[in-house]
């Protein structure tokens, strides 16, 4: 035998002793004969609301972006994988849209049957276990969600067709068809997979492991999209899903069942309808983790320090090990479960699990504290993101004003004049062709910012003067919604002002103190700001919710409860979406098939040199008092020169954060 035939026998006999050594530490034994006694510790990874993020790139700003992308996520996950001996990974929705790259896929340029979606194709590069389907995967239809998940839906108006989707399962127990009453996803699967595991004297064994997941999404999808899904699809209830399905499951005799929701927590009575039913759905009995989202924020952390039955600090909700992610690939998802033998069945020891939520950047905000891009993840998408660049710098006019939303809770409305502009011509055109009766109808148009700094210092919309772009109309309008109106009245539009107006905390003025102007727990989006030729409004922050709108006119006169008005807005607000009163469906008088988002373009094609003339004056202010101490905000830094600018001269900064962010006082005296 030569030498080299020799080293490569040696070799081979030291795999084969090496391969013999690995059995015997960790012998294949199967889950009948498992002693009770053996351990197992098993990592539960979680990502939600990616929004098609799946490059740290900021569209809007076309600039690199370290403190958001699923290519930094993946980084976690490699090294949680690293960690822990035994992971799963599972995403909770809101997945296929929420970016440029999203829409240039869904509306510019529609992937094929043939094609999968840039950001299925990087979480198959990574290799997910399963997931479920969010709200706004609904947002461009069901025949486009069919199809990119690559599942065939008993729907009207919907391709019986096999296309390519994930390479993992999607589950989802509560959105049935209306033509057979069945599920359009399967309403849940078993997962099976080898797990090491231990024996009380340490010796290492290969066991099987059987996880059920079932997914739920957010019932009000029903009113949000009301226009995708209206005839053709309805909702359950999250616990009446749960509880229909659990006896499937528990027949099948899975180790740990996971419902993997697309919601958060709230603790207000429960209804069938409810947007976030994750502490109900923790109460149905044999449910072992719960996933979460939809919240764009962070389960265990201090948003839910005082809800009832919940640990925000080792994660479980009623006793169940939970676990949020964020959103926008900020941050991974991770429960470790130590599992314990009990009576030839796997249970949780509660006493050493425990979750938490790994963020990308170590200090919020902080770029030079992100983790780095996994390297493998660009490569996949590199010809859609190039595409997706190209297509939102295609010029449409230019502008002589700059449209922020700096201060738009202070006041400044230039980028929601554009959008109401855009929304009020459009209404003009349309409406009397299809409702003559409401020709002479006073028209208004509410709008609200999408981008109030939620996501950090650079999430703010920022069109500066010069050339316009799609990428402009974008930044103005950051959602896919269509245009709605509706009908109301007086008492209608001082109501729906009035919940607006809740985005600001009760301000005393007497307090020497420094006090907080914005209501953090209101949603920027839902600070709805009405405009149409003549209406002004007047807001008394000193007042308590419901009595703050001091002030509402039209053309100088007082408005009248029974005076009617027809007011534009989007499909989601008009659908019932922020549960503003009166709005539910039932007053839509128009329900555009166009995208808002495209409605602005055109707009701005038709106005080549936007001017401040094109655009509706502003139509509120706050009423005048007098405080003892400062009134305070939050806001990107350096921005003082936008407020003056836009004429908020009562306006500066006092404190920079160091972080991007800055501390404003606003003197509401003037």
């Amino acid at each position: 035998m030569s030498q080299g035939l020799t080293r490569l026998a040696a070799l081979t006999a030291a795999l084969l002793l090496a391969g013999c050594a690995r059995q015997a530490t960790r012998p294949d034994v199967d889950s009948a004969q498992l002693a009770d006694g053996a351990r197992a510790d098993v990592a539960i990874l979680e990502t939600t609301d990616i929004h098609s993020n799946v490059l740290s790139y900021d569209y809007y700003k076309q600039k690199a972006d370290p403190t958001l992308g699923f290519e930094r996520t993946v980084t976690l996950i490699r090294r949680a994988r690293a960690e822990f001996t035994n992971t799963f990974l599972f995403d909770a929705g809101d997945t296929i849209q929420g970016s440029v790259l999203a829409d240039y896929q869904a509306q510019v340029k529609p992937v094929t049957c043939h094609q999968e979606l840039a950001v299925y194709r990087a979480m198959d590069a990574v290799g997910y276990d399963g997931g479920t389907i969010g709200n706004h995967e609904f947002n461009y239809g069901l025949p486009f969600l069919s199809q990119v998940t690559g599942t065939p839906m008993n729907v009207d108006g919907v391709p019986a067709e096999h296309c390519a989707g994930p390479h993992f399962p999607l589950v989802l127990s509560n959105v049935v068809s209306t033509r057979d009453g069945k599920p359009i996803f399967k309403p849940w699967t078993m997962i099976h997979r080898q797990i090491a595991a231990y024996t009380p004297d340490g010796s290492e064994l290969s066991v099987p492991l059987k996880i059920a997941i079932i997914g739920f999404a957010p019932p009000p999808i029903m009113q949000w999209d009301q226009h995708n899904l209206e005839g053709k699809v309805t909702t359950t209830g999250v616990v009446e899903a749960a509880q229909k399905y659990m006896p499937q499951i528990e027949a099948q005799h899975p180790d740990l069942v996971i419902a993997i929701l697309h919601g958060g927590l709230d603790t207000a009575p429960y209804t069938s309808t409810m947007e976030n039913g994750g502490w109900y759905l923790a109460g149905v009995p044999g449910i072992d983790v719960l996933l979460l989202g939809h919240m764009h924020t962070d389960f265990p952390g201090p948003r839910f320090a005082h809800m009832k039955d919940v640990d925000d600090s080792k994660g479980f909700v009623r006793g169940v090990p939970a676990v949020m992610g964020g959103f926008f690939g900020k941050d991974l998802g991770v429960i470790k479960l130590a599992l314990d033998r009990e009576h030839g069945r796997w249970v949780i020891d509660k006493s050493q699990t425990r979750s938490e939520v790994r963020p990308i950047c170590s200090k919020p905000g902080d770029a030079g504290s992100c983790v780095p891009a996994d390297p493998s993840i660009a490569p996949l998408i590199s010809n859609v993101q190039k595409s997706a660049v190209a297509y939102v710098n295609t010029p449409i006019g230019s502008s002589r004003v700059r449209l922020s939303s700096y201060f738009v809770d202070e006041g400044d409305m230039t980028a929601l004049a554009a959008v109401n502009a855009a929304q009020l011509d459009y209404a003009r055109r349309e409406l009397p062709r299809l409702h003559p009766e409401l020709a002479h109808v006073p028209l208004l148009a509410a709008a609200a910012a999408f981008r109030t700094g939620f996501g950090g210092p650079d999430d703010y919309t920022d069109v500066k003067p010069g050339p316009l772009t799609l990428r402009s109309a974008a930044d103005l309008y950051f959602y896919p919604n269509t245009l709605a109106a509706v009908k109301t009245d007086g008492a209608g539009v001082k109501a729906w002002l009035e919940k607006s107006a809740e985005r600001f905390q009760r301000i005393d003025p007497s307090k020497t103190g420094p006090q907080e102007l914005i209501n953090t727990h209101f949603a920027g989006f839902n600070f709805d700001q009405i405009q149409g030729g003549g209406l002004h409004y007047v807001i008394d922050v000193t007042q308590p919710v419901g009595q703050r709108i001091v002030s509402l006119t039209w053309k100088g006169k007082p408005v009248k409860p029974d005076q009617p008005f027809v007011v534009v807005t989007n499909n989601y607000r008009a659908s019932g979406g922020g549960h503003f009163p009166g709005l539910d469906g039932s007053s839509i008088v128009l329900a555009a098939p166009d995208g808002t988002r495209e409605i602005v373009a055109k707009w701005l094609q038709r106005h080549p040199d936007l001017g401040a003339h094109h655009l509706p004056v502003r139509s509120w202010h706050f009423a005048q008092i007098k405080t003892h101490g400062p009134v305070l905000f939050t806001t990107a830094s350096g921005k003082q020169h936008v407020a003056r600018g836009d004429g908020l001269t009562d306006i500066r900064q006092i404190k920079d954060n160091g972080d991007g962010t800055a501390v404003y006082a606003i003197d509401l005296s003037h």
